[in-house]
């Protein structure tokens, strides 16, 4: 148990997320003016938070065994596979889903139009699906910095 508690790469990781899910709360009053609570266990958005735990647990890893250690290149190449699935597949999941959220909405529209038809009670039509899954290129890089940063602060502050 007490080797679980001196991992810094964990405990750099998890700090990085915390950290980049909080941030998305002030920013999007900065851009919204409205306060967003549930950004705080969301995914998606500004900074990623899956960007910051990789780059704060590769360059934790790197500090700690060595940057040319295979655990350093093995953390490493995971985290370039998330980042890119942040901002590929998981973006464009997001965008698939403002356009199948977009028909269903319209093929409800119609439905309730037509007198003719009888109408599914709301129970029984398509739930809405999460729009805000993946990144911009922006969210990405600025979420990997936050990673960097949170990571070697942290190995300052515990050495």
């Amino acid at each position: 148990m007490l080797e679980l508690l001196d991992n810094s790469p964990l405990w750099a990781a998890l700090l990085a997320i915390g950290i980049a899910q909080f941030i998305k709360i002030p920013l999007h009053f900065l851009a919204e003016r409205t306060w967003n609570w549930p950004l705080l266990f969301s995914t998606g958005g500004m900074p990623s938070s899956h960007s910051s735990a990789v780059t704060a647990l590769s360059t934790a890893v790197g500090i700690r065994e060595g940057f040319g250690s295979s655990a350093f290149a093995i953390s490493a190449i995971i985290g370039i596979i998330v980042m890119f699935d942040a901002a590929g597949v998981r973006r464009h999941a997001g965008m698939q889903a403002v356009v199948l959220n977009k028909l269903v909405e319209e093929f409800n529209h119609m439905l309730e139009g037509m007198k003719t038809f009888k109408v599914r009670p709301k129970n029984e039509k398509a739930q809405k699906l999460k729009e805000l899954l993946g990144h911009q290129p922006i969210e990405v890089l600025m979420g990997g910095f936050l990673g960097i940063m949170v990571a070697l602060l942290f190995h300052s502050l515990t050495r």
